[in-house]
């Protein structure tokens, strides 16, 4: 079947997957919520007490709108988008490096008075290039894909982790892990992948324990190399978690703001939750309405509200593997489980690092956290997996019961 015969129902105002529409107003509804719940410390330091939920709620309906726009397109031009984009992205990755500043991270940077994540953009691009690359070289002989398409993913993905890692370790290792997932759903070379496992698994527990055992002043010094400056943070994140004192009452609560306030939270949700608004450590939270709005959520809305959240995400990726099934071409299935991979992937880090499993990254909640660049993008994700889900319905063929088919030949 050819493009050409897909008939597309112009009619219908949405189209794709209800599911996953359903997914992305249920997070939506929550986003609002809890942002405006949480962004108390914001409002304090405005005279404007409904500016930081009403620019969230616009960046929410701005949002909405650029996955009704994407989910109408047809999933052939995302191959050039990608390709498009992917070359934007070491343009920009270099570019904030030197123009992009802000906390001691290079991660924004100012175009026409606008802040542009590149890291974001460079995240999206790269999914759809490596799923054009996998499912365009593919090995005659095993039928997966050949080892020109796996050299061409690494050398892209290495480019891209090399121009983030320096400021955005987390990013990076996302990045990184979603590739490797895309590339053995791919059914690329299993050698080649597990070498590449097996390194990074040692360089992994090298550099794990390099940063946690590294004396204090080594660490400052080392942070005074070039593209090093992050060295420090690493190492400190690392400790955090494992210099604790014997008396809780030793414990310095302003050594590690974040966490332990995020902790508070959790701990204090009573497991059924203080009810929405009710918060308390919104207020001592730095970032409760980005980084660490999942322990907001956990306080409010009790444990039962945080296991929907993460049910939510993981629903998500399963009705993504269900697209790829559907789907007959294998650029549109490889493109919708990168998509949804990287998407998971960052929101179980986050909700991982807001109960404290893991060493803050900085890495927001998608759908939820309160961000311009990262809703957008996300929103980008949503209307793309959209796209392939109807896109993928149209060309599923029709079957047709035994006994019409036999008169169907008897006429």
């Amino acid at each position: 079947m050819k493009l050409s015969d897909i008939k597309i129902d112009k009619e219908r105002f949405l189209q794709g997957d209800s599911v996953v529409w359903m997914i992305m107003v249920v997070l939506c509804m929550i986003s609002i919520v809890e942002v405006y719940s949480a962004s108390s410390r914001m409002t304090y330091a405005s005279p404007n007490y409904w500016k930081p939920v009403v620019e969230h709620t616009s960046y929410i309906l701005a949002g909405l709108f650029i996955t009704w726009i994407i989910h109408k397109m047809p999933c052939t031009i995302f191959k050039f988008l990608s390709f498009l984009g992917i070359w934007l992205s070491f343009i920009l990755l270099i570019a904030v490096l030197f123009m992009g500043r802000i906390n001691g991270a290079a991660r924004w940077i100012h175009i026409a008075g606008i802040t542009i994540q590149p890291s974001e953009i460079a995240k999206i691009s790269l999914v759809g290039t490596v799923a054009l690359l996998l499912s365009t070289l593919r090995d005659k002989e095993t039928g997966g894909a050949s080892k020109l398409a796996f050299k061409w993913v690494a050398g892209l993905t290495a480019g891209v982790c090399l121009l983030i890692v320096g400021e955005n370790f987390s990013t990076a290792g996302i990045i990184f892990i979603v590739m490797l997932m895309m590339t053995w759903y791919a059914q690329a070379p299993k050698k080649w992948l597990w070498v590449i496992i097996v390194a990074i698994v040692l360089t992994g527990g090298v550099g794990y324990c390099t940063l946690k055992y590294v004396p204090q002043q080594t660490a400052e010094a080392i942070g005074e190399l070039p593209l090093m400056h992050r060295f420090p943070t690493w190492s400190h994140r690392i400790k955090q978690g494992h210099d604790l004192p014997e008396n809780p009452k030793d414990y310095d609560i302003r050594d590690n703001e974040q966490v332990t306030h995020a902790q508070i939270a959790i701990a204090t949700s009573n497991v059924v939750g203080k009810g929405p608004g009710q918060s308390i450590e919104r207020d001592f939270l730095p970032h409760a309405v980005s980084d660490f709005i999942y322990a907001i959520i956990i306080e409010e809305a009790g444990i039962e509200g945080g296991i929907l959240v993460m049910f939510m995400y993981l629903l998500l990726l399963y009705r993504a593997m269900r697209i790829a099934e559907k789907c007959k071409n294998r650029f549109p299935a490889y493109l919708v489980m990168g998509l949804a991979l990287m998407l998971v992937v960052q929101a179980m880090v986050n909700m991982a690092v807001a109960v404290g499993a893991f060493p803050v990254t900085g890495q927001p909640l998608p759908l939820v956290s309160k961000g311009g660049t990262s809703t957008f993008i996300t929103c980008a994700y949503i209307g793309m997996i959209l796209s392939v889900s109807h896109t993928a319905k149209q060309i599923e063929p029709k079957v047709e019961p035994t006994e019409t088919k036999q008169n169907n030949e008897n006429e």
